[in-house]
């Protein structure tokens, strides 16, 4: 099995956290940046979580230095396509990229301008390459909750234009569901799809919340639904699919080792789980690393392969034309 070659589908990737280092250095350079050392090395360890992370929190501080440089619309669009690059140059057929608009306004851009560079990346991506991706409007938890309205409202009309979705990520706390409930409340009128990041750290009731008071579709990791029977149990019944990303969750410490990475007892058990690199340099990976993990840690054949890309085929927040082509593609691999 080539895993490099098979087509791949990817649902959770933050562009922050995937960000060429060189092209950290040389947007920098060009931008007046000022960063702690404009050495490769000393950017990427600055950049790259260890395995050994305390934390969610500390995984965290690796988005600092991309969002600094991330503040204009060239930088906003050439990183996005450079993402795309990386994604197309492993067979990734599509993708849904997630950022948070409200992090690049340091140097003046309005909400539109930071969507629409993103966007413009995006469609550069799929003129070069055979990719579709598609945009998660994200929103940090501890962000006051009338800035989610703004975004929400200013997003809508790139509804249909590349914008899919809406998402809440950032660090977790017990409960913090109930803050957003009016906002996306409004999102889901307008026409956004909903994925949640939920049950990352120790918190299995925060997934039951995410689906029933903030409707979501989807929810980024949710390994601990293990530990909270009722939301273990919404997410089985309701076919949510959970976005399921093995490296950065150990280095999160939501598993202490890929070996007790639920995993594979997910699929076992009937629930829609798809695999993710969350974020491709941070975590210092690819999305074929990650099926290498679940390769050598699990021994999964061609078969749970293919059921996990047609679960992410039937997760993405895309149109039925596109689902129709990501399936098509998998199955004229197999016909080689």
């Amino acid at each position: 099995m080539n895993l490099k070659k098979l087509p791949k589908i990817e649902l959770h990737c933050h562009l922050d956290g995937s960000v060429r280092p060189e092209t950290i250095v040389e947007i920098s350079k060009s931008e007046g940046v000022n960063l702690p050392s404009y050495e490769i090395d000393v950017i990427k360890s600055m950049m790259i979580a260890p395995m050994e992370c305390l934390s969610l929190d500390e995984y965290l501080k690796g988005f600092e230095i991309p969002i600094a440089i991330m503040q204009s619309k060239e930088s906003l669009k050439r990183v996005t396509y450079e993402l795309m690059e990386d994604s197309a140059k492993e067979n990734i057929k599509y993708i849904e990229i997630r950022f948070a608009p409200l992090l690049h306004t340091n140097k003046g851009l309005s909400t539109e301008e930071i969507i629409e560079s993103v966007l413009d990346g995006i469609k550069e991506g799929e003129k070069k390459y055979d990719i579709k991706g598609n945009l998660i409007l994200s929103f940090l938890r501890h962000m006051p909750v009338e800035t989610v309205y703004e975004v929400i409202e200013i997003g809508k009309k790139y509804l249909g234009e590349g914008v899919v979705a809406i998402d809440l990520c950032a660090s977790e706390h017990k409960g913090f569901c109930n803050k957003f409930i009016k906002p996306f409340l409004l999102g889901k009128e307008y026409g956004y799809r909903v994925t949640i990041h939920a049950g990352e750290t120790g918190i299995g009731e925060n997934v039951l919340d995410a689906v029933t008071i903030l409707g979501a579709e989807r929810i980024g990791h949710g390994i601990y639904i293990k530990d909270c029977k009722d939301a273990y149990d919404i997410v089985k019944d309701r076919n949510i699919a959970l976005e399921m990303c093995p490296t950065s969750n150990v280095q999160t410490k939501a598993v202490d080792s890929f070996e007790e990475h639920p995993v594979l007892d997910f699929y076992k058990d009937g629930i829609n789980i798809t695999i993710n690199t969350d974020n491709r340099t941070v975590s210092n990976t690819t999305l074929t690393n990650e099926y290498d993990i679940l390769k050598d840690k699990f021994e999964i054949d061609i078969e749970i392969y293919k059921n996990i890309y047609f679960f992410s085929v039937n997760a993405a927040f895309t149109d039925s034309e596109t689902k129709r082509k990501l399936r098509e593609d998998l199955e004229k691999y197999f016909m080689k």
